[in-house]
């Protein structure tokens, strides 16, 4: 059966430490490069900000090897749910694409930069076929796909903003409480996955008002 809108928004964690062996490959080899280009002392030091673990910190924004936590999504004006099993990653990916099969728009922020794009990448990894054949077409924002990072700007070459500034410019509740994504990965480390779940949730839920401002 049709649906609406799918309202979503993902949380994303760095590698798993079954890939630590590969990025420290790849991040000496980014490091010599940077040695010829720069100097060693240019790139030396832990407060370095290129950095082994500020490398493997930010995965979080890359699905090749970065990894979902969690994926929050409404059905139109249902109540906000999540998906969340960190340890079966795959079926996660899958749940998603059965969500989205029977979606007419999917809505988040930042959607086509970041959440689609990383869903996407972790479908390939997984070979999970997504559902909608048109995912291809995303950066050019299919009339499947509503954007409110995008819908804001129309467009034009600027700054999309983030969720708490567009929520609060709208004079919306910030979703942005003890947590934001830049702490989701100490959060995680200390246990905190319940907390990154209803955070997830509070930004869906926060899309969906900003949409509904933006479609009157």
């Amino acid at each position: 059966m049709k649906i609406g809108n799918l309202f979503m928004d993902i949380e994303t964690l760095p590698a798993p430490e079954e890939e630590l062996d590969t990025l420290k490959y790849l991040f000496e080899k980014l490091k010599t490069r940077r040695e010829k280009r720069l100097g060693t002392e240019a790139v030396t030091g832990e407060n370095d900000k290129y950095s082994f673990a500020q490398f493997h910190a930010n995965t979080c924004f890359d699905g090749a090897f970065g990894r979902i936590l969690c994926i929050g999504y409404a059905l139109d004006d249902k109540p906000t749910k999540v998906i969340c099993t960190p340890d079966k990653e795959k079926k996660m990916v899958e749940k998603f694409w059965e969500l989205a099969r029977d979606a007419q728009t999917l809505v988040g922020h930042n959607l086509i930069e970041f959440d689609l794009r990383f869903i996407w990448q972790r479908s390939v990894k997984f070979g999970v076929k997504p559902s909608w054949s048109e995912l291809s077409l995303v950066r050019n924002h299919t009339s499947r796909i509503f954007d409110t990072a995008k819908e804001w700007t129309k467009g034009v070459s600027m700054k999309d903003p983030g969720l708490e500034y567009l929520a609060m410019a709208l004079g919306i509740p910030s979703p942005k409480d003890e947590i934001d994504g830049a702490s989701v990965w100490e959060f995680y480390k200390n246990g905190k996955i319940h907390q990154i779940c209803d955070y997830c949730k509070r930004d869906v839920d926060t899309t969906r008002e900003i949409w509904k401002r933006m479609t009157f």
